[in-house]
């Protein structure tokens, strides 16, 4: 599809999205008023709403997509030009191991001395061989690389030379809009504003290693990959969740997201599967269509493992790769321990933003504490970012095994 097919399909979907939202949104309205009333939706009410969030979600699946896909082929213009590729992929611990400062470190150490060299840019799939060449660049996008998702792959990227955000978060909007007749008094509708200030915080970690790894490089670079990224991205995940933003932790989106409220009782027995479309709905309904899924990796594997009444697999292909997606969103299972059993369903793409103040840098030093009585060097590791949450109820949590109970209940 050339650039100019992808513009125009992208202004149809615009368009037929626009529409979609016109006829959803009263009716999602409707129903949420119905639901505070413990009044039943009828079959045809619910079999509408699933339709229409069908069709909305696949259209902003496809509107995401396409704006993507231009987004990527400006920048591939503008920075490459057409040169056929000769770049050399690296992981952190290779970029240490090839810096070209190293050597010259390891040659004349004195004391004290310290060598830093930023990671930011290194891939972090743990299975690409050394050396790998990037191919000649031709027209068109590469598919998506098939390696694990982080939290921080969902949420809006950004940067800043600050050590604390400032943003206006819009606490609520009551939209009292009616058609008036002539010389008569307008409605007013109400929308409430809270200034924030988030600081940027600090993760790293350091760990110790003998001075003779200095002179196998290889060494070095499998001890870095293996220990200082890994270690620093899951306590980011850590953070970005659960942060309570107190000293100098991150406010994590888990403290302030809503809480999963179900709008309709899908027929049958609920599951897992059930409960991310109604959190989806939820979010739909702030008008801050989801954008993605967190959830337990447990939780996962039981989505991936459900049958029909066959014995054939919903979702999961046991012959090839799936890639984590549900509804139509990207799905990132996570191990982190207090997110055990829970799940957290959002406009992460417009709802949140994180902010690097420094990306994840390297720092190796000969001399710390009694390094130098053992013969050994320190490697700290360390990044400095902010995350702000623009609009909390973009954001709905909860606990799978509550919400699927409630769900059944009485079914």
């Amino acid at each position: 599809m050339s650039d100019l097919e992808i513009k125009n399909t992208l202004d149809a979907v615009n368009k037929q999205l626009k529409k979609a939202n016109e006829e959803l949104l009263p009716k999602a309205e409707n129903a949420l008023k119905k639901a505070e009333k413990s009044e039943e939706l009828s079959a045809q009410t619910k079999n509408e709403l699933d339709k229409l969030m069908a069709t909305t979600n696949a259209l902003e699946v496809a509107k995401n997509d396409l704006e993507v896909r231009i987004g990527e082929a400006e920048q591939l213009f503008a920075r490459h030009k057409g040169d056929a590729g000769n770049k050399t992929y690296q992981t952190a611990g290779q970029i240490v191991a090839n810096h070209e400062g190293l050597p010259q470190f390891v040659e004349g150490i004195q004391a004290g001395q310290k060598i830093r060299i930023p990671v930011g840019n290194a891939i972090t799939s743990p299975d690409i061989p050394d050396g790998i060449i990037a191919p000649t660049r031709l027209p068109g996008i590469d598919q998506k690389p098939k390696q694990r998702l982080f939290i921080r792959d969902l949420i809006a990227p950004g940067q800043t030379d600050s050590n604390a955000i400032f943003w206006v978060q819009e606490g609520g909007f009551t939209n009292n809009a009616a058609a008036v007749p002539e010389n008569t008094q307008k409605p007013y509708s109400t929308m409430t504003f809270d200034t924030k200030i988030t600081p940027v915080a600090t993760i790293a970690h350091m760990f110790k290693a003998s001075k003779q790894v200095l002179d196998d490089f290889k060494q070095l670079m499998s001890t870095i990959d293996a220990e200082m990224r890994f270690g620093l991205k899951q306590k980011e995940e850590e953070e970005i969740l659960f942060g309570n933003g107190s000293g100098a932790n991150l406010h994590g989106i888990m403290p302030q997201a809503e809480d999963f409220n179900a709008l309709i009782k899908p027929e049958g027995t609920s599951t897992n599967i059930d409960v991310v479309r109604l959190a989806m709905l939820q979010c739909r309904l702030a008008r801050m269509p989801a954008t993605g899924t967190v959830m337990d990796f447990l939780e996962w594997a039981k989505i991936e493992l459900t049958k029909n009444s066959l014995g054939n697999y919903i979702i999961a292909n046991p012959m090839g790769f799936l890639e984590k997606t549900l509804w139509g969103l990207p799905v990132v299972d996570t191990d982190e321990p207090n997110f055990k059993g829970k799940f957290l369903t959002g406009a992460f793409a417009s709802g949140a933003q994180i902010f690097d103040r420094e990306e994840a840098n390297v720092v190796i030093s000969t001399e710390n504490v009694d390094d130098f009585e053992k013969n050994m060097i320190s490697i700290r590791c360390e990044e400095r970012l902010a995350l702000a949450l623009k609009r909390p109820e973009a954001f709905v949590k909860g606990e799978f095994a509550t919400a699927v109970a409630g769900l059944n209940a009485g079914a």
